[in-house]
């Protein structure tokens, strides 16, 4: 009985597999102690929304940022006020992208090998700042999009020339085809002070309940059933001979 219980009742899942390639960014051609425009950072996995105006300016002001340059005029791309960590917990190179409505433009990937009506769970780091020189108070968020789901990362309030230290955001997204593109687009206010949100550590697993969590209904309804059969087993079973006197 013990070993069909066990058998029944819910058992620790093993590792979820990464769904994201590159999600580090760590796979490009930036050289260090430099920032470079993703059009020419030679970014890996990730595509990037190509706006082409009439005077053909693209407008996507995203860029590649190696350790220690967020707050450094490196003689490309954005630069924020600082002190600005030299990297995110997830370390290495990150995304410095321009929130200006303007000026900004999605980063997306396609992920492949998803269950229809299964549970995903995103992660990702993410940090704000201010464009040095100017002035007054500024707004950095992610919006996210999966498939036709959007949902928006915590939005940052900072005071004019602030530093939005990185945070951890989590997501929870329900696959409704085995393909579907994970979208990132930075967003703020106002335009023209710009506002500048970053990106790192971008993570998409099979979604895992906490330790400790209730059982779904059909867990339970599980249990119950299995539970049930043994009883049925243990009441039919013959009653041993009674020894011999």
């Amino acid at each position: 009985m013990a070993a069909l219980a066990a058998m029944i009742l819910p058992t620790p899942a093993f590792a979820a597999v990464e769904l994201i390639k590159n999600g580090s960014f760590e796979n490009n051609t930036v050289s260090d102690g430099t920032k470079q425009w993703i059009f020419y950072a030679g970014l890996a996995d990730w595509s990037y929304q190509n706006r082409i105006d009439q005077y053909n300016f693209q407008h996507n002001l995203t860029f590649i940022a190696t350790p220690g340059t967020a707050d450094v005029q490196t003689g490309s791309g954005l630069t924020v006020y600082g002190p600005f960590p030299k990297t995110s917990p997830d370390g290495g190179d990150f995304i410095l992208a321009d929130a200006d409505t303007d000026f900004n433009g999605t980063l997306y990937q396609t992920v492949k090998g998803l269950t229809v009506g299964e549970k995903y769970t995103l992660t990702f780091w993410q940090a704000a700042g201010q464009q040095i020189d100017r002035v007054g108070p500024t707004t950095e968020q992610w919006k996210v999009s999966f498939g036709n789901d959007v949902q928006y990362s915590d939005k940052f309030l900072l005071a004019e020339g602030a530093v939005g230290d990185w945070q951890k955001q989590s997501m929870t997204f329900v696959a409704s085809a085995t393909s579907q593109v994970l979208t990132f687009l930075a967003e703020g206010t106002p335009n023209g002070q710009p506002p500048i949100a970053m990106l790192d550590g971008v993570s998409l697993k099979a979604y895992e309940a906490p330790v400790g969590a209730v059982p779904e209904p059909s867990t339970w309804a599980m249990m119950i059933m299995g539970f049930g059969a043994v009883a049925g087993v243990m009441r039919h079973r013959p009653r041993r001979a009674e020894a011999a006197k």
